[in-house]
Order: C-alpha cells, then sequence, then structure tokens
C-alpha cells in the first residue's frame, strides 16, 4: 500500500494541469483501442481470404489504413503533450522544494548536509520528470490494455481469452515477486548514494583541511569504502532483474507457442477460425512486448522509490518557526526590544538561555560579551527569530516576535556577521541582498561609508567583479568591509553586529568604527564582542554568564565593580582598567 500512496502522490503533483493529464489518459485510451484492433482487423483479413472473398478485402485494408493513420495521430499528441508537461512540472517541484528548503531554520539545516539537499533534489525532480513521461507516453497505454481491453478478447474467444489472460497473470505474478524481493535492498543502496552525495560535498567544502592536513589518501579511502558497499547491495538487486529480464524476453515466444498449440485444436475442434488464431497470437505478440516495457518501468519505480521517498520527506519537513496564521506585518519598527524571562536549549543538550530579561530602547547601542559558550549568539539567533525560546517570549515595539510574519521581522533586523557570508555573484549583487531596488548611488555611498569603494574599484570589473564562492577571491578585511556595506543599504531599524571587525586591521577597523557609528545613530544596536576595546561607548554592557546575565551597566561602572566584566577587561586590556581604577 504505501508504494501505491507514493506513487498516487507522483500523481497527484499534476494537480495544476489535471487538463492535460485527463487529456492523455483519455487519448492513451483511444491508442490502446486502435491496438486492440490491429489484430482482430488483420485475423478478418485472414478469415476473408480463406474463404476465399477477395472483394471484402479492400474495405478491411482502408479501416486497417485509417486505423494505423488514427494511432500515429494520437502517439503523436501523447508524445507532444506529455513531453511539454513533464518538463513544466519537474521545474515546478524543483522550485517548490527550493522554496520550502530556503524557510527551514538553521536546526534543519544544521542536521542535513547541503550535498545531500542538492542531491535529493536534483535526482528526485529527475526521476519525477521520467516516471510521467513514460507512464503517459507508454505505460499508461499498456496498462489500459491490459485492465480494460484484455477482458474483450473473451468476447472474441473466451477459451483463448482465457489461455491469454492466465499467460498475463503469470507474467505480472513473477514480475511482483521480484519487485518484493528487491525493494528493501534498493532503499538501503540509494541510502548509500546520498551518503556518497554528502560525503563528498563536505570533503570539497573544507578542501583546505583536508590539504593541509594530508587527509587526501583517508579522504579518498573513506570514498571508496561506500562505494564498495553501494556494489555489495546493489548487485543482488541486479541479479533478480537479470533473471526478470530473461523471463520475460522468452515470455512472448512461450506465450505464440501455447496460443498456437491451443488454436490449432480448438481449430481442428470447428471452435475458432484461423483469423481467431492470428488475432489472438497478434494480441500475445503486442501485449507481452508491452509488458516487458511496463517490467522495466516498474523496475524504474523500484529502484526510484528511496528517492522519491527522500524527496517527499524534506518537502514534508515541517518548519520549527512557523508563521501564525494571524501574524501581523510590522511595516518598519521603532526599534525598542525587550526579552522577557526568555529561557531556550537546543535540542538534546542542556539550557543555552535561562530567565534572561532585559529591555533595549530604540536608537540605544547594547553590547553583549562573555566567554564562549555564555549564550550571546544564542540571544540574537533568538531575536532574528531562527529560534523559538523554550520559555518567556522576546518583543520588539511591544508584539511578540511570533506574533509577526517573519519577512516583516527580518525586514527590521538586519545583521552583520563574524564570518562573512557571501554568494558566489558579484560584488553589486551581493550588496543588494537587502534592499534590491538600491540605486548605484545608493550603493556607493554605503561602500565608501564601510571603506569598500576604493578596494572595489580595484577590482577587474569593479562592482560587476564576481567574489567566488564564499567570497574567496576577496580578502577577511575586504568581504567584512562589504558585509558592513551590505547592513549599510538594507537600512535597519535593528542592527547587530557579531564581531564586526574582527578580520579588519587596526587602520582600517578604526576607519570602520566611525562608518559604524554613523550606522548605530538612531538605531536599536546589539554588539556581541569578544574584543572590549570596541565596546567602550556601548549605552549598556549585559555579561552572560552560563546562559543568564549576570551583570549589566556602562564600561566604566563594570570595570569599578570589580566582578565578572572587570576580570574579562584584566585579561585584555590591564592599562585601561588600571586607568579606571
Amino acid at each position: 500500500m504505501r508504494f501505491v500512496r507514493i506513487y498516487a502522490r507522483v500523481l497527484g503533483l499534476l494537480s495544476q494541469d489535471r487538463g492535460t493529464a485527463w487529456g492523455l489518459a483519455f487519448t492513451a485510451l483511444m491508442v490502446a483501442g486502435l491496438h486492440f484492433m490491429e489484430p482482430v482487423l488483420f485475423g478478418r483479413v485472414v478469415d476473408v481470404l480463406s474463404a476465399g472473398q477477395g472483394s471484402g478485402t479492400f474495405q478491411l485494408l482502408l479501416v486497417w489504413g485509417v486505423v494505423g493513420l488514427a494511432g500515429i495521430g494520437c502517439n503523436a499528441a501523447i508524445a507532444l503533450f506529455a513531453d511539454r508537461m513533464a518538463h513544466r512540472n519537474r521545474l515546478a517541484v524543483m522550485h517548490r522544494y527550493y522554496q520550502h528548503v530556503l524557510t527551514m531554520p538553521p536546526a534543519f539545516h544544521g542536521d542535513t548536509q547541503s550535498g545531500r539537499l542538492m542531491k535529493v533534489m536534483l535526482v528526485g525532480a529527475d526521476n519525477l520528470f521520467h516516471l510521467w513521461l513514460s507512464f503517459f507516453r507508454e505505460h499508461l497505454v499498456t496498462a489500459l490494455a491490459a485492465f480494460l481491453l484484455l477482458p474483450l478478447t473473451l468476447i472474441m474467444n473466451w477459451r483463448l481469452g482465457l489461455l491469454l489472460v492466465a499467460l498475463v497473470v503469470l507474467f505480472c505474478a513473477v514480475a511482483a515477486l521480484v519487485v518484493s524481493r528487491t525493494h528493501k535492498a534498493q532503499a538501503e543502496v540509494e541510502g548509500l548514494h546520498t551518503r556518497l552525495a554528502g560525503n563528498a560535498q563536505d570533503t570539497l567544502s573544507n578542501i583546505l583541511v583536508v590539504q593541509s592536513f594530508t587527509r587526501l589518501e583517508a579522504e579518498s579511502k573513506l570514498f571508496g569504502g561506500i562505494v564498495r558497499q553501494v556494489l555489495e547491495r546493489q548487485f543482488p538487486v541486479l541479479n533478480w532483474w537479470a533473471v526478470l529480464s530473461v523471463l520475460t524476453r522468452s515470455a512472448s515466444t512461450l506465450c505464440v507457442i501455447a496460443i498456437f498449440v491451443m488454436g490449432a485444436w480448438l481449430n481442428g475442434q470447428g471452435l475458432a477460425t484461423v483469423g481467431d488464431v492470428v488475432s489472438f497470437m497478434g494480441f500475445a505478440l503486442l501485449l507481452i512486448s508491452r509488458l516487458e516495457g511496463l517490467v522495466g518501468f516498474v523496475a524504474r519505480l523500484v529502484f526510484q522509490r528511496p528517492a522519491l521517498e527522500e524527496l517527499f520527506s524534506v518537502m514534508d519537513t515541517k518548519t520549527t518557526v512557523p508563521d501564525r496564521t494571524n501574524a501581523v506585518d510590522l511595516g518598519r519598527a521603532v526599534g525598542e526590544v525587550a526579552f522577557e524571562a526568555v529561557g531556550f536549549a537546543y535540542p538534546g543538550t542542556a539550557a543555552t538561555l535561562s530567565g534572561v530579561s532585559f529591555k533595549a530602547e530604540a536608537g540605544r547601542s547594547i553590547a553583549l560579551v562573555g566567554q564562549t559558550g555564555a549564550g550571546k549568539t544564542t540571544a540574537m539567533a533568538l531575536l532574528q527569530r531562527l529560534w523559538d525560546p523554550a520559555a518567556g517570549r522576546i518583543t520588539i515595539d511591544g508584539i511578540d516576535l511570533r506574533d509577526m510574519t517573519l519577512d516583516s521581522l527580518r525586514r527590521n533586523v538586519g545583521v552583520v556577521f563574524q564570518d562573512s557570508l557571501l554568494f558566489n555573484r558579484t560584488i553589486r549583487e551581493n550588496l543588494l541582498v537587502g534592499r534590491p531596488g538600491a540605486t548605484q548611488e545608493e550603493i556607493e555611498e554605503a561602500c565608501r561609508m564601510a571603506e569598500a569603494h576604493d578596494f572595489i574599484l580595484r577590482q577587474p570589473q569593479g562592482y560587476d567583479t564576481v567574489v567566488g564562492e564564499r567570497g574567496g577571491a576577496l580578502s577577511g578585511g575586504q568581504k567584512q568591509r562589504l558585509a558592513i556595506a551590505r547592513a549599510l543599504l538594507k537600512n535597519p531599524p535593528v542592527l547587530i553586529l557579531d564581531e564586526a571587525t574582527s578580520a579588519l586591521d587596526a587602520a582600517t577597523e578604526a576607519r570602520v568604527q566611525k562608518a559604524l557609528k554613523a550606522l548605530m545613530a538612531g538605531r536599536t544596536t546589539f554588539i556581541i564582542a569578544h574584543r572590549l576595546s570596541t565596546i567602550r561607548e556601548a549605552d549598556e554592557i549585559l555579561v552572560f554568564e552560563a546562559g543568564q546575565v549576570v551583570e549589566r551597566g556602562n564600561f566604566d561602572d563594570l570595570v569599578r565593580k570589580g566582578e565578572v566584566f572587570a576580570e574579562l577587561v584584566r585579561s585584555q586590556m590591564p592599562a585601561p582598567l588600571a586607568l579606571v581604577a
């Protein structure tokens, strides 16, 4: 039943092309009927010639010619429209899958390799395309002929009809046996193929680590080990299908012999004409040849099923941060942010945040400091609603983040990441990510403020220079300045600076800090910082420890207090501490 449900869903994906699909089904029924008529007409011609009634032959041949031409026209229509429908819906499924994966939160992407996601999309969409195409172009006709028109042979001659039905049933039973013996093994093979894709992507994305740690041979052996497992599990499946292939090739010969022997006996008893025997031999050859193709189609279904299940599994995955049905569009926020007794834990781990409460007035700058793992980055991830709090709530302008649409929330929050994330596109396209409608003048102004304009002009194609995968064609400082320019261009009311100047040299950092100061003016800004010299002018500093805010205040007050923050400052900048003391 699961097998049937999967392929019912495959056909259900054509719902937007419902009219075309039904039209193809009707045309396939016509083709099946026309194919049924050809052996009948052949038998009638033989009977007419055997009876010496040559005058009736011309009319039968004329009808036969009309039937043949009609079959050619129907097959041409099926080929044309099935091709277009399959291509159109393959791309539609890829688009739907792509949109769905983009909306999934980091929790999903953290657990799923990007190589696997790409493999699932491409292989699954290709399988759907070939399944739709071959089903409507060929195998729907076979199914209709076998299950609707085959019983009509009983009307012509029920004895030969029963023999033909019995042979077809036997043929299908053998195919079903092979399917039942191979589908589980093929699912294991497909899982190993997915591992191959994920392993290859993981290795290639860390090629510098592989080469610098001389992992070439080890990674190659790991890949080869998975390849061997694929072959070990694939060969038994191929053996079963080889046996079935031999049986199907011999089936047509056996069927013709069986019908000829029984037909000759019935003809001798006066229970069948020579034309009946010829017609049924034609039915046998036609059905068995088509059933051979259908068995190949079923074989592909078995091979494709695990990939289709993976595709549907990804598409059925629900986001952990869905929009509520009554979610509101925030518009442009004023920028007042509040954390109210917020608690959070990543799946399978201890609490990362516990009882975190603070309020950031619009336009103020808040620095978050603490040891690695203290909860700073997690708090800002919750502000972007990459996850939802397990306890408490977070508000912007008094509205719970869960009560506003994700799009409107993220339009109001700009981020400069610690690791500058750039697309393998031009500099201009990367800058326009947050504000697609920005003019060239606005782009250049943002880049000047971020100390990026001059180095961009030195690139081979200026703003049209492609930066490479993850910005590999640029230095760390250049990538960071582009990230700052991108945030400047977005012009959000709430800004998150995640170690925004960590990749810059001292001279460039001084210039960018001036730009950041201008950017922060009038915005609610959260600064995640390990380099404490960058947060001296923050309006308020929140000191995180073990997922809680243990201290708050401005820089000088916290140093005078002499507790957790003072210890952090002492470890980094003893001179300023002495000055304060």
